[in-house]
């Protein structure tokens, strides 16, 4: 398990993290999602022992993350700007990551170098983004981790091998019991891939549920009410509507049931449940049309 509470990290008097707390379950895939500036990165620094927080906890197993060396064995990170010596060649960087992790796979490097079909021999610098990444995907999952760290990390993949790197990641979940956490810009993926999600903002870690459960506590309705009524009655709790044509659309915050339950006493000619993505959860847990594209007129 891993687990962050009330974690404080102040830079020249601004606070990244304000109290951040989160619980990844052992053997779960965890997705961290955010606007840019939410604190995402530096709570993944934590995670990894980059960090040292000013107030809270940070730990993994009941066991402190910060210096403690036992404990960074079984951690394995792939950062957005995946680090590399510049003259250093796949094999290279191999050879660097077995010295930190006793339980670096060669068996597994060797059959992952059929997966990847990078020459070891070629310099890092020297590859394209997308191959970089694959090399440190290469690399990190022959560290056999217990808990795997991703900052945007299929970011520069082609579709083919974003689906192969996500098959090996989920397949060391169920295989070997890994705990994943994985922060992203791209909810769509995550809602394939992900079983909990936290939604940061400011510092904070505002929600925090399964996918089940968040897809639960919010609804999307489509409503055409009867003749005569234009608008949407004030009394329903909305945290967003938008109409096209006579079909108005709702976001409420309760589940589909007891959605359909209040507009039914409208007596609407049609009411519709349809399920959110997790970017429009994420979207109106953030604070609805505040986070919505605006139109600016020049």
């Amino acid at each position: 398990m891993i687990q962050a509470e009330n974690v404080v990290k102040l830079f020249d008097g601004f606070r990244a993290l304000d109290g951040a707390s989160l619980t990844v379950p052992t053997g779960s895939v965890y997705g961290l999602v955010g606007p840019n500036g939410a604190g995402k990165s530096t709570i993944i620094r934590h995670l990894t022992g980059i960090y040292r927080q000013d107030s809270g906890s940070v730990q993994m197993n009941g066991e402190n993350v910060w210096e403690n060396p036992a404990l960074k064995e079984k951690i394995a990170a792939i950062p957005d700007d995946w680090f590399y010596f510049n003259p250093s060649t796949v094999r290279d960087m191999m050879r660097f990551y077995r010295g930190f992790y006793p339980r670096f796979s060669m068996e597994r490097y060797e059959k992952l170098k059929e997966v990847f079909q990078i020459d070891e021999k070629r310099v890092i610098r020297r590859l394209s983004k997308g191959m970089q990444k694959q090399v440190a995907f290469w690399l990190t999952l022959c560290c056999m981790p217990d808990f795997l760290i991703l900052d945007e990390p299929v970011d520069g993949l082609d579709p083919v091998m974003r689906r192969q790197v996500w098959s090996l990641v989920m397949g060391d979940v169920s295989q070997n019991g890994t705990t994943v956490l994985v922060s992203s810009h791209n909810l769509r993926e995550l809602e394939d891939v992900c079983d909990h999600v936290g939604i940061m903002d400011h510092g904070k870690v505002l929600v925090e549920r399964s996918l089940e459960q968040l897809q639960d506590n919010m609804v999307k309705l489509q409503v055409v009410f009867p003749e005569g009524v234009t608008e949407v009655p004030a009394e329903l709790p909305t945290l967003h509507a938008s109409k096209t044509g006579r079909v108005h659309t709702l976001i409420m915050r309760m589940n589909a049931a007891e959605a359909e339950k209040m507009v039914s006493a409208y007596h609407p000619l049609l009411a519709e449940a349809v399920p959110l993505t997790l970017e429009e959860i994420f979207i109106y847990e953030l604070g609805g049309v505040d986070y919505e594209v605006k139109d600016i007129l020049l």
